[in-house]
């Protein structure tokens, strides 16, 4: 396992929408690994492949909580090819932040609940309902599948501060 190089905003490949897994292979099952190992050192609870530079279809996740003495409780999930099949008119809010926009948080209004379909990496197809912070996070990678941030739900004025923002920084680094 490794941990990857994350992309950061402007990163214009953020916007690319990904293409579907074939086939689960050895090499697929080789960048879930890296990719779990790069978002819990960020740390993060979601990662999306493009975010890494890899625009396939596949995301991992683990919503489990930290414990007291800095343990994880693994409870590891991976989503190949996930389709969001239908999603509720009950909305909620969170707060997100984002990997690939670091140290920036805002309240994001999406369904309250949606339903999924995604290959495992036993290349057993699955659907299940999610709700809360579950759903929440599955519609926010999943976006990034299709080359979408979170920021894209904010106000023009919002988002607009924050691509100058990170824009200028990316010069600024650049130079």
């Amino acid at each position: 396992m490794a941990i990857r190089e994350i992309i950061i905003l402007p990163d214009k490949q953020l916007r690319l929408v990904s293409r579907s897994i074939e086939k689960v292979t050895a090499e697929v099952r080789r960048l879930a690994d890296d990719m779990f190992e790069t978002m819990y050192a960020a740390p993060g609870i979601g990662l999306a492949a493009i975010q890494v530079g890899q625009p396939v279809r596949l995301i991992t996740m683990d919503l489990a909580k930290k414990e007291e003495n800095g343990e994880v409780n693994p409870r590891p999930r991976v989503f190949i090819n996930p389709e969001i099949l239908s999603s509720s008119e009950e909305t909620s809010i969170y707060e997100e932040g984002c990997l690939s926009i670091p140290e920036f948080y805002e309240e994001v209004e999406r369904p309250a609940r949606v339903r999924v379909r995604f290959t495992d990496l036993d290349g057993k197809v699955h659907e299940e309902d999610a709700e809360g912070i579950y759903a929440t996070c599955i519609q926010h990678e999943v976006d990034h599948l299709n080359g979408v941030l979170f920021i894209d739900y904010l106000s023009k004025l919002k988002r607009d501060r924050v691509q100058k923002k990170f824009s200028k920084a990316a010069r600024r680094a650049a130079e």
